[in-house]
């Protein structure tokens, strides 16, 4: 009597028969579709580390000071649309959506960004953890936040000295610049923490974006913005703003803004990811 086919053959030939055969063409269309690893994400920020590591000061600074100065202009984008806006409940929806600005300029640009760099110069650190490696990290640390805000002073200063704005969005620049400002040390600390969480998040999530580059980069800066997050470069333009037309004091920056969103943008792109 025969036994027929077995249960194994015949589940393997209705699985060939379910799965399509597909081209060299087609194949190579889902291999580029399917979600890179975690790993590969992972090395790719990775190297990225080392090649920023690699540069020299002088090549970090210009492109500090560039990104700096980029920054200025989602200061000069939230205060446009703050400006024309009415007045309404809905307004800070759409006004933030200028605070993205700046920091497309700079990915896109791929100008150096301090709290970018809390994240990606630290994995190769993780990697090789010696002194020399340490070196380094401080090394850049130091060269792209002060170029960074160098770039933001001048920014500031040529808006707040010149009449390139009418003073209509002047008083926009200064309603918004004022935002920066609020609130103690423990929570500007604690909303620092929070921007620093979502910049290195971005960092990781634009490796595997591909085509969604643009989208990402604005949903989390968006988000920063709609929370009142505080961003070193970003919130130093604002503050710069107010020094310059004498609003606040240089102390009061150093103690009052400065201070805790470095310390809480370092956590957050350090440890929290």
């Amino acid at each position: 009597m025969d036994p027929g086919p077995e249960v194994g053959d015949s589940t393997r030939a209705s699985s060939s028969d379910t799965v399509p055969e597909l081209s060299k063409g087609e194949r190579r269309e889902v291999e580029e579709r399917t979600s890179i690893s975690a790993v590969v994400v992972h090395e790719t920020v990775r190297e990225e580390g080392e090649h920023e590591l690699s540069r020299p000061p002088s090549a970090l600074a210009w492109s500090g000071l560039a990104a700096g100065l980029s920054m200025g202009f989602s200061l000069v984008a939230q205060g446009l649309l703050h400006a024309y806006l009415p007045r309404a409940s809905w307004t800070p929806l759409i006004d933030n959506l200028g605070y993205s600005t700046g920091f497309l300029i700079v990915i896109l640009g791929r100008q150096q960004l301090f709290t970018e760099n809390t994240l990606t110069v630290i994995l190769p650190l993780l990697a090789h953890p010696d002194w020399s490696t340490f070196w380094r990290v401080a090394r850049l640390w130091a060269v792209v936040l002060a170029a960074n805000l160098v770039g933001a002073f001048l920014f500031a200063t040529i808006v707040a000295h010149t009449a390139v704005f009418p003073p209509q969005i002047t008083r926009s620049f200064a309603e918004i610049s004022l935002h920066s400002m609020q609130g103690s040390f423990g929570l500007t600390l604690l909303r620092g923490i929070f921007a620093g969480w979502l910049i290195a998040l971005m960092v990781w999530l634009l490796p595997a974006s591909q085509g969604t580059r643009l989208h990402i980069i604005i949903l989390i800066t968006y988000l920063v913005a709609l929370g009142g997050f505080t961003h070193i470069i970003a919130g130093s333009v604002d503050v710069f703003y107010l020094l310059s037309t004498g609003t606040v004091s240089w102390l009061t920056y150093f103690i009052g803004f400065m201070l805790p969103t470095l310390i809480g943008n370092i956590i957050g792109g350090v440890s929290l990811v």
